[in-house]
């Protein structure tokens, strides 16, 4: 999940209807045509900005302020998202966005606790990353022997067994399976025995505190601290299509169409 390809479909947007038109207000009014033609034929690079230009600028705008597709690259939301998992975003739930620099436009709604985001960490601000938000601003977060605490109260756990993993989420294989009880947004984490980032934080205004459900293998608030409300970038609300070459069967054609809980 990088910038770049967001910087390349804007400047390419603009760039063809910059040559539209410029075309249209300065060069194609004296434009000839061709012995024998009616109508003057348009140079190629403007006949390409025409061609190009409505399908860019519509990618660009679904994109930018509808829905971005995204592919995950990592374990750290296992068992909820798959390595090669490929997601949906709701690029309008917390505010409408500029591209490229990310400037909140129109204020729509915030994250709610147990929303699964993709954001832009503060110490990578060129990738895209996906956590779960645990604690709103003014909350205040533990983390002790493998359990979540919101303002003092453990959030509650149940043990649903051994995970297995598959493709490249095999090592994963053996860690405790469990039920995450959150405000109504019951999910499934993954714990292993070994932890190293038990502590309290109290978080900020304009900011919250972002795990990943891979409680074992997540490089999250825990360690990095707290997400800004500007590095939001928006919501991820489904699966649509899974594909890992080191998984048995490639496709998984289950997780086509999942909700992310």
């Amino acid at each position: 999940m990088m910038v770049w390809f967001e910087t390349i479909l804007v400047s390419l947007t603009l760039l063809s209807g910059l040559i539209w038109l410029l075309d249209k207000q300065f060069f194609a009014k004296h434009r000839k045509p061709e012995l024998g033609e009616e109508v003057a034929k348009d140079p190629l690079l403007v006949d390409y900005a025409k061609a190009f230009f409505p399908i860019l600028a519509l990618v660009l705008g679904l994109r930018s302020f509808v829905a971005e597709p995204f592919r995950i690259p990592s374990s750290s939301m296992m068992p909820t998202l798959l390595i090669g998992d490929f997601i949906l975003v709701n690029k309008f739930a917390y505010g409408l966005r500029l591209p490229i620099n990310n400037k909140k436009v129109v204020e729509i709604g915030e994250p709610k606790r147990g929303d699964v985001v993709v954001f832009r960490p503060p110490q990578h601000p060129r990738e895209d990353w996906i956590k779960r938000v645990v604690g709103l601003p003014g909350d205040t977060i533990g983390y002790h022997n493998h359990k979540v605490s919101v303002n003092g109260k453990e959030l509650p756990y149940r043990v649903e067994g051994v995970f297995t993993g598959v493709g490249q989420g095999v090592g994963e294989t053996g860690d405790t399976l469990l039920t995450e009880g959150m405000e109504n947004r019951p999910h499934y984490v993954l714990e292993r025995d070994f932890s190293a980032a038990d502590g309290d934080w109290t978080v900020p205004e304009g900011h919250y505190f972002v795990m990943g459900d891979n409680r074992g293998n997540s490089e999250d608030s825990r360690f990095w601290g707290f997400l800004p409300e500007s590095n939001l970038r928006g919501k991820a609300f489904m699966v649509w299509m899974n594909f890992d070459t080191s998984a048995p069967h490639w496709v998984d054609f289950s997780r086509i169409g999942t909700k992310i809980p």
